[in-house]
Parts: structure tokens; sequence; C-alpha cells
């Protein structure tokens, strides 16, 4: 199923579903695209050293939407209001 999601589609969602003064609705705008890393979880910033000094990736929060198609989704979501990558519940 992960083949037939269109990320581009679900960023648009995430747009829509948060507040106008969202500052990660306005690092989304211009998101560069991921990759798949496990059937399950499509990833934008590299965690192999996730949460340590220095890292790309240290996690602030988690949202949990829910896609009318998609079921739930959870956005982990980093300092600076970056989403690390999207996963699909419905996929685990």
């Amino acid at each position: 199923m992960k083949r037939d999601i269109d990320i581009q589609n679900v960023i648009e969602f995430i747009i829509y579903n948060l507040p106008e003064d969202s500052i990660l609705k306005c690092n989304l705008e211009s998101i560069s695209s991921g990759k798949w890393q496990s059937k399950a979880y499509y990833r934008f910033v590299d965690s192999t050293h996730a949460n340590k000094p220095g890292s790309k990736w240290i996690f602030k929060e988690n949202i949990i939407l829910e896609h009318p198609t998609l079921g739930t989704i959870v956005l982990d979501i980093l300092e600076k209001d970056q989403l690390g990558g999207i996963e699909f519940i419905t996929l685990i």
C-alpha cells in the first residue's frame, strides 16, 4: 500500500489541518522529499544519531491526525518545528 501513498497529498492534508500561525505549517510548505524507512514510516530527516548532540534529529513532540483514507498518522516533530517523519499506523 505504501507505494500508493502520495506523500505530497499527505503533506497538503497536514498543512490544511494545522493552525494558521503554526511554524510547522510554514516549514512544510518548503519541505524536501524523503524516503520510506520501513513499510509504515516515511522519513524526512536522518535519525541515525537521534537525540544526540549535533544531530539533525532532536525529538520535540508527536502530532496525531486522522486522515480520511489513510487512517491515523503520527507526525514526529523535531526541534525548530521540522517534520522528521510520518508513521502510518494502518501499515504497521
